[in-house]
């Protein structure tokens, strides 16, 4: 058997036979204590390979003088300076030792490379590995944490508050390349390019002719799903060779920047009121000291055609439901199989459609796509209904999917639980970053009486212990044995409202395929049309990724092309 992470480290550039010298070659198994994870991070494109390289080298020459062997090289391309991004191979890394217990040593080549959010994350992180009597050890920087964990914690202090300076100094600079005209980088709207050095827009050869003939439909009132369905139906595809969508249209037509225009958008923010990365669609240009709005070059369509596309996109639009209004309340869930019921002639899935279910793929791409099935929202959902209690009744309460479905619905009967953990880690590691900058002031600096120290450090250990209790019990399993019984989650059906219903459905169910009828007028009873695709079933991977590609083209629809 080969290593899993040969792909990572060939991808590298690292040949075989120096994968062999380095002892990451072979499949290596043995005493936890013997063994290591390795992990490696790019930032940056200027992060060469040959660099990366020469520190898996160091770490191995390392690793070799502590006698320990790399059981496996972790690798990603992300920054680790922004609190939204998830690092998927990191969080690997660690719980391969924190809860895996698979090794007990975890090497980084420098403590930027470990994080860049300060005290707090590492100091949980440390907290982890010790209970488990691991440890972290900083290569360049020749750091065990089982020694000097205080060095550790403000090293990594100091990577946090360098980048907030980067991010500081990265926002003034972007906001004055905007100030001065200048594309600021980023996928152009459809139609547009930035040649390489000129920081400006210009007509994209390739795309400006269809760009400009869309423009000139939304001009002439044509709606977006008929201008997607005739492009489609032409074989012209989009950028990333898609089929064009209705609301991939309307995305377009509400950008700015297909304008020519230096757009000025918000962020988006999560309930918290941090920065999740993404920014609101559409914006408004961004006006200069005259409050004229500031050009970065050629756009598809002039600002008066922009004015006019949107104003007649607006005339169309039901209250509350353009892209630029972000105060509309949460709609109230009517249809009980939106994401679960499929097409049969596309297996795409199929939306509601006020009184009936239809193929998403002919509404938003046109008859091109696919001619679509649609059928009687209310019949259907009372074929279901009837199809899930009889299926729930006939398992037993051993079932995994009677255990799934009950775990599933007190996770939705309890939303707010989930929501309050993550408030829990958020305050439980902002505490530990508070109890490191207090040993940092009273040891290292010495800058803090002792009896202030002790009083501080008594409060932030009594609201630690606390918070890490309440962590405890939110990540306790509940009981799930009153919902064991079929019946009674026949019973619960009954009561759930149509929320619950599908989260009950969902728990259970992969999809439903509705087939087409065998001709116009079909009398077939709708039961006999549904092919349930249950979880308990075998699964079927062909039918499982092209449910995932039609997933992902749902979600491609509400961008801009």
């Amino acid at each position: 058997m080969e290593r899993e992470d040969l792909p990572s480290l060939r991808a590298l550039g690292f040949e075989d036979e120096e994968l062999q010298r380095l002892g990451l070659w072979d499949l290596v198994t043995g005493h936890p204590a013997d063994l290591a994870e390795m992990y490696v991070r790019r930032s940056k494109k200027k992060d060469t390979l040959s660099a990366l390289r020469e520190q898996v080298r160091r770490m191995c020459w390392h690793a070799g003088q502590e006698g320990k062997r790399i059981r496996h090289v972790w690798f990603e391309q992300k920054s680790a300076s922004k609190a939204y991004v998830r690092r998927e191979e990191f969080d690997k890394a660690t719980a391969a030792i924190a809860d895996a217990g698979l090794s007990k040593t975890l090497y980084v080549f420098k403590t930027s490379r470990l994080s860049r959010r300060g005290m707090g994350q590492v100091g949980l992180l440390l907290d982890k590995f010790e209970e488990r009597q691991a440890r972290i050890y900083v290569v360049a920087e020749n750091i065990d944490s089982t020694r000097s964990r205080m060095v550790l914690a403000i090293l990594s202090e100091q990577a946090r508050e360098q980048a907030s300076d980067i991010s500081e100094f990265t926002k003034i600079g972007i906001d004055g390349n905007k100030s001065d005209g200048r594309w600021t980088g980023g996928v152009t709207p459809y139609g547009l390019h930035s040649p390489q050095g000129t920081g400006r827009l210009g007509h994209n050869p390739r795309e400006y002719p269809t760009a400009r003939r869309i423009a000139a439909y939304l001009l002439d009132r044509k709606t977006p799903g008929w201008i997607a369905n005739t492009l489609n139906s032409e074989g012209i595809l989009t950028r990333h060779g898609k089929k064009w969508t209705g609301p991939g249209i309307v995305s377009l037509a509400h950008s700015v920047t297909w304008a020519g225009l230096v757009a000025n958008r918000e962020k988006m923010l999560d309930k918290n009121g941090k920065d999740v990365g993404k920014y609101h669609r559409g914006g408004t240009p961004l006006l200069d000291r005259a409050g004229n709005p500031i050009s970065c070059g050629e756009g598809v369509i002039t600002f008066a055609e922009h004015v006019k596309i949107n104003a007649i996109l607006a005339e169309r639009a039901q209250k509350g439901t353009s892209i630029g209004d972000r105060t509309r309340g949460k709609r109230e869930i009517v249809a009980l199989l939106s994401g679960t019921l499929r097409c049969g002639l596309c297996t795409g899935p199929m939306a509601n459609g006020g009184v009936n279910y239809r193929c998403y793929a002919r509404q938003v791409e046109g008859e091109s796509s696919c001619k679509g099935v649609s059928t009687d929202r209310k019949r259907v959902d009372a074929a279901v209904e009837i199809m899930w209690l009889n299926h729930v009744l006939n398992l037993s309460p051993e079932s995994p999917t009677i255990h799934a479905i009950a775990k599933d619905w007190l996770a939705y009967s309890d939303p707010e639980k989930d929501a309050r953990k993550a408030h829990v880690n958020a305050a439980l590691e902002s505490a530990v970053g508070r109890e490191m900058k207090l040993e940092k002031e009273f040891f290292v600096f010495g800058r803090m009486d002792e009896e202030k120290y002790d009083r501080l450090r008594e409060q932030v250990a009594a609201q630690i212990a606390e918070l890490k209790a309440e962590l405890a019990d939110l990540s306790r399993e509940a009981d799930l044995s009153p919902l064991m019984d079929p019946q009674s989650l026949a019973e619960l059906w009954q009561d759930a409202g149509i929320g619950g219903q599908r989260a009950l459905l969902k728990a259970a169910l992969r999809g439903i395929t509705l087939t087409p009828p065998k001709f116009r007028g079909d009398r077939t009873p709708i039961l006999d049309r549904l092919e349930p695709h249950w979880r308990d079933d075998s699964v079927n991977p062909a039918e499982e990724s092209a449910w995932d590609g039609w997933e992902e083209r749902r979600t491609q629809g509400t961008t801009a092309n």
